[in-house]
């Protein structure tokens, strides 16, 4: 395989995963933390971040690793606890400004390129404590925060992610509770939040091209979530039909309003109206955008930034009972081929990549693509001979190369890239355009 000039390999992290010092210099408790300390195996042998990697100390370490590793760029999230402790400017904590400070400047000073989220998860338990992602004083919130950040980093930094996989933060968290704060509103608290983090997205972009862009010249978007999925029975319209509305509500739910014209996707407003008529709610569980509100939405991101492991099969299986939940609403059965190997939630299957990224150019009028996550766990107790993991980096370029993507999207240095994360001991491609997040493990 030759990759062409100009890929880039980095690395990436997000905050809460991989800093720990999670009550040190002034640092504010955030939901995970609140999560994690209630114990009740919410989490994997009731584990916290509490330490994780400890990099909030061992930055010169990381640093080490991406040098020895000759990284391009270095993918990280702020952790707003750590710079805003209640979550608000009323208090800046000037020890977090210098920390990411240092971390900016060292990778610049060794040539490695800063890509920030503002946002990865880990809200201040203060604001949560007002609502969270349910309260639309989220919004302003999180758009006072983003121009904080904006204004303390954005000098240095001209990439940036607002918010990381608001899809699955919006049904894990408020939707199904698996995800922090854990306190489920089942069938309303998912669509409520993803509204909120649509807004608050929309309104933190608008104040970067407002007050920022010009002097900074930087790029803003969101990353998406999303599996690539095929029909259980090709032949099977029903099938068919449940892969078109879980595509609806896995990836065109949050793209559709932000890349094309400010509102939900027509199958899902239809869908989950039909579903609330007839559980007796007198209107759509779903809330509605306003006119203004779809003009402020439409078209604010300046490249399309997607998170790609795996593939699932789909399969049309009917809401009977009229039961309450975000899958109960796009009525469908999800299920990996049994011809699949993987481990945990994730299956090789790297053609999926290459399909997906098909339908976003053919979706959403040929954008440039962002891959900001992709890659394969880890065994626990994990092993030396990581040949699976290998393997599944292996066979995803080789459809990359394939499909030719890299060299018919690269027109610049700029337009591919490689990338890692960790927590889920995922790995990760960040750009297409493209990046590649490989785990602190695999380091």
């Amino acid at each position: 395989m030759a990759f062409p000039v100009g890929f880039g390999w980095g690395a990436a992290t997000a905050a809460y995963q991989v800093e720990g010092g999670w009550a040190a210099d002034g640092r504010g408790p955030c939901v995970w933390d609140t999560f994690t300390h209630q114990g009740g195996e919410r989490v994997f042998q009731n584990q916290t971040g509490d330490v994780a990697c400890g990099s909030y100390t061992l930055w010169e370490e990381d640093l080490k690793c991406i040098k020895q590793l000759g990284l391009t760029h270095y993918r990280f999230s702020l952790s707003w606890s750590r710079l805003l402790p209640d979550g608000t400017t009323g208090f800046i904590n000037q020890k977090g400004i210098d920390y990411y400070n240092k971390i900016i400047d060292d990778l610049l000073a060794n040539g490695v390129i800063p890509i920030v989220a503002i946002y990865h998860f880990d809200l201040p338990q203060a604001l949560e404590d007002q609502g969270g992602w349910l309260s639309e004083t989220i919004i302003e919130a999180f758009d006072r925060y983003a121009q904080f950040c904006f204004r303390t980093f954005g000098d240095r930094v001209k990439k940036w992610i607002t918010i990381n996989e608001p899809n699955i933060l919006a049904v894990l968290a408020y939707d199904m509770g698996l995800f922090a704060p854990g306190v489920p509103h089942i069938g309303t608290g998912g669509y409520q939040a993803a509204h909120n983090l649509i807004k608050a997205h929309a309104r933190s972009w608008h104040s970067y091209d407002s007050l920022f862009r010009k002097e900074q010249k930087g790029m803003v978007s969101l990353s998406l979530f999303c599996c690539w999925l095929e029909p259980a029975d090709p032949n099977s319209v029903p099938d068919q039909e449940a892969v078109k509305r879980a595509m609806c509500f896995q990836l065109d739910f949050f793209a559709k309003p932000i890349f094309i014209d400010g509102d939900y996707p027509k199958l899902i407003k239809t869908q989950i109206a039909s579903m609330s008529k007839k559980q007796g709610y007198p209107t759509s569980r779903l809330p509605e955008f306003t006119e203004e509100e779809k003009k402020m939405i439409k078209g604010t991101a300046d490249f399309f930034a997607v998170q790609y492991y795996t593939t699932r099969l789909v399969k049309h299986q009917e809401n009977k009972k009229g039961e309450l939940g975000f899958l109960q609403d796009v009525e469908i059965k999800f299920f990996p081929s049994p011809c699949w190997q993987g481990v945990g939630w994730i299956y090789v299957v790297p053609w999926g990549i290459c399909k997906l990224l098909k339908y976003i150019k053919d979706t959403y009028n040929n954008p440039v693509i962002y891959i900001t996550e992709n890659g394969f766990p880890q065994c626990d107790p994990p092993s030396l001979d990581d040949t699976q993991r290998w393997e599944y980096f292996r066979q995803t370029f080789q459809q990359l190369l394939k499909g030719d993507f890299l060299m018919r999207h690269h027109a610049s240095p700029w337009e591919s890239l490689l990338c890692k994360q960790t927590w889920e001991n995922e790995a990760t491609f960040l750009k297409l355009h493209i990046s590649q997040e490989m785990t602190a493990d695999s380091i």
